[in-house]
């Protein structure tokens, strides 16, 4: 995918900040009706911005609003543990994720099948990082098994990979419209390079 002119990557990262405030648990600002957008966040923000700083500047912003939850929520304290430093490889495996779907995309029906392993892979490794680290690292569990973590798995994976889905599938129904119409303008250029 060729790069966006900077203006749109700018509106897509503002938009990408603002969904990550409004659904981001247990804060100030969350909406409770929204699924959780931070996977989402991460895999399009690899997607659409081409500067290395969305990565942690995402990150940063992940911290300071799960910050602001440990001190104006009291749940939040379950989940701020020595374990959240997981997130870290959790969030960069999604980032990676759509950085990499980014090399591989052309705008064509068969998009879909990058897109798909993409997701799948860095979901997977996300998954595995955070709720991983969380089981075994956090403190929270005073025993833990290899049995009882892939019966949580098999609970709250796919609720979180629903989430994903529904991010990015917003964000596909947007995306491919605009590409249409920018293919249409321009009929010469096989790469979309604006909508793309």
């Amino acid at each position: 995918m060729k790069p966006l002119p900077l203006h749109y990557q700018y509106l897509i990262g503002f938009i990408l900040i603002a969904l990550m405030i409004a659904t981001r648990e247990y804060h100030f600002a969350s909406l409770h009706s929204l699924p959780g957008a931070s996977w989402a966040v991460f895999f399009l923000a690899g997607l659409y911005l081409r500067s290395s700083w969305s990565l942690p500047g995402f990150l940063a912003l992940t911290w300071i609003l799960d910050s602001s939850a440990y001190f104006t929520v009291a749940e939040s304290e379950f989940c701020l543990t020595t374990a959240y430093a997981f997130l870290l490889p959790a969030y960069s495996a999604l980032w990676a994720a759509g950085r990499w779907f980014a090399t591989h995309y052309q705008f064509s029906w068969r998009a879909w099948m990058p897109l798909s392993f993409s997701l799948l892979i860095g979901a997977m490794l996300c998954e595995l990082f955070s709720s991983g680290g969380f089981y075994f690292f956090s403190g929270q569990f005073t025993e833990t098994n290899f049995a009882e973590f892939w019966q949580r798995e098999l609970y709250y994976f796919p609720l979180y990979l629903q989430s994903l889905l529904f991010y990015v599938s917003m964000a596909a129904a947007i995306h491919i419209p605009l590409a249409l119409i920018h293919q249409s303008r321009y009929p010469r250029n096989n790469a979309i390079s604006q909508y793309q």
